[in-house]
């Protein structure tokens, strides 16, 4: 898995036990002790999912999703809500405000990868999938190969983890600084304008053959994978 998932928790050994089986799982994991700090990462770098406790020491889950679901550009990401909430009237108004899915504690481990895999397999098929496919794009995940129609495309390692973090979400436009944190990760001391020499590179190389140009530029905001240019 190469998905980007959010932990929205005030409980240390939970957050410890969930990042420790999630890498394990190949997931890249962050981290939040608040609702505030939650919702601040979230608009550093928008997450694939977001595991979200109910009870927060600012605010509750609900009032974080609330928020979340009022923003058009974040109120497609999955949220799965952890909580010590049985009673269905709890569960009716999570479900009512904009959670996906539930998982009461104390949760197993594997029930919890099992709710995550579902669904980022129902909301976004491309971050569980072996192959995707945009337009005549190829990519294989498994054997690291990209195809243009039935022509085989070579990039270097980073072009192709550009090019699969803008497939996960065609016509999506990200800016430099999410495209870094996605690809590079936040902890990592890259300029921003390096995007733009990978980005010339992938294009370069995706438009051989005179093909049309797959890599949409946003003035003063980004870029998508987008073929309605």
């Amino acid at each position: 898995m190469s998905a980007n998932i959010l932990i929205i928790e005030d409980e240390k050994p939970i957050i410890t036990l969930l990042e420790y089986n999630l890498t394990k799982e190949g997931y890249k994991v962050k981290s939040a002790e608040s609702g505030e700090e939650g919702i601040q990462s979230i608009k550093n770098n928008i997450p694939d999912l977001i595991i979200l406790d109910w009870m927060l020491p600012d605010f509750s889950g609900v009032e974080v999703c609330r928020q979340l679901k009022k923003n058009k550009i974040f109120k497609t990401i999955p949220i799965l809500m952890l909580t010590a909430k049985s009673q269905e009237e709890d569960k009716i108004v999570g479900f009512e405000t904009g959670v996906d899915d539930y998982v009461t504690k104390p949760f197993s481990q594997k029930e919890i990868l099992l709710r995550i895999k579902s669904l980022l397999k129902r909301t976004k098929p491309t971050l569980v999938e072996d192959i995707s496919i945009y337009q005549d794009l190829k990519i294989d995940r498994i054997t690291k190969k990209i195809f243009r129609g039935n022509d085989e495309i070579k990039l270097g390692p980073t072009e192709f983890k550009i090019l699969d973090f803008l497939i996960k979400n065609p016509k999506r436009v990200y800016s430099r600084e999410q495209l870094l944190n996605g690809v590079w990760g936040d902890s990592v001391n890259v300029e921003q304008r390096t995007i733009d020499v990978h980005i010339r590179r992938l294009r370069k190389t995706l438009n051989q053959n005179n093909k049309i140009d797959l890599i949409r530029t946003v003035r003063s905001s980004g870029y998508s994978l987008d073929a309605d240019i």
